[in-house]
């Protein structure tokens, strides 16, 4: 279990997938940084395409080309997110990345997509304590999740995988394959 004896900084926990606290003053900021590029990406008028792909440029870990993310959109630190190419993002696309989101190409994300990466221990004691940690989430490349699809974190989703409106994605998708449900599970190979 994570401690305040452990000299590294919480960030630097975060970053390495261990137990950390998100109250820390170094995290907090970046939090808050996040939050205000998010808010101005989500009141930026639809009819400056242009401003839109700055922000999300400064707010965003990468951003490849011709990428269209609707808002409002919702993340947390934004740092650890990274777009391919002609990504699209529908409506309230809430992606907490605590540990890294990587999106291929050409992926199409419904509205109120979740992507969520972190995790906080079973036992009360510790959340108590406000310890949480988190694992990566990485999409393949032509990969189409469902409007209200969650995913979570340490999760792998392969090159032209579906994933059905409202599925619960909580282990790894092999490529090229439909999958449904609660947890989300393989339906058929496409």
């Amino acid at each position: 279990m994570g401690t305040d004896a452990d000299p590294r900084s919480q960030r630097e926990r975060m970053l390495a997938g261990d137990l950390y606290r998100a109250d820390d003053p170094e995290l907090v900021a970046l939090a808050r940084r996040a939050s205000v590029l998010v808010r101005r990406y989500n009141t930026t008028d639809a009819a400056a395409p242009e401003r839109h792909a700055a922000l999300l440029r400064e707010l965003l870990g990468a951003v490849g080309a011709d990428v269209v993310v609707r808002p409002p959109f919702h993340c947390d630190y934004g740092t650890q997110i990274r777009l391919g190419d002609r990504c699209y993002l529908n409506v309230n696309a809430v992606l907490l990345d605590v540990a890294p989101i990587e999106i291929g190409a050409d992926v199409q994300i419904g509205p109120n997509v979740q992507l969520l990466t972190p995790h906080h221990p079973l036992a009360a004691e510790p959340r108590r304590a406000k310890w949480e940690a988190a694992r990566p989430i990485a999409i393949g490349d032509n990969a189409w999740l469902g409007g209200g699809a969650i995913v979570l974190g340490g999760v792998t989703i392969g090159a032209d995988t579906v994933v059905g409106a409202g599925s619960v994605v909580t282990r790894d998708l092999p490529p090229g394959v439909l999958a449904l449900g609660n947890p989300a599970r393989v339906h058929r190979r496409l």
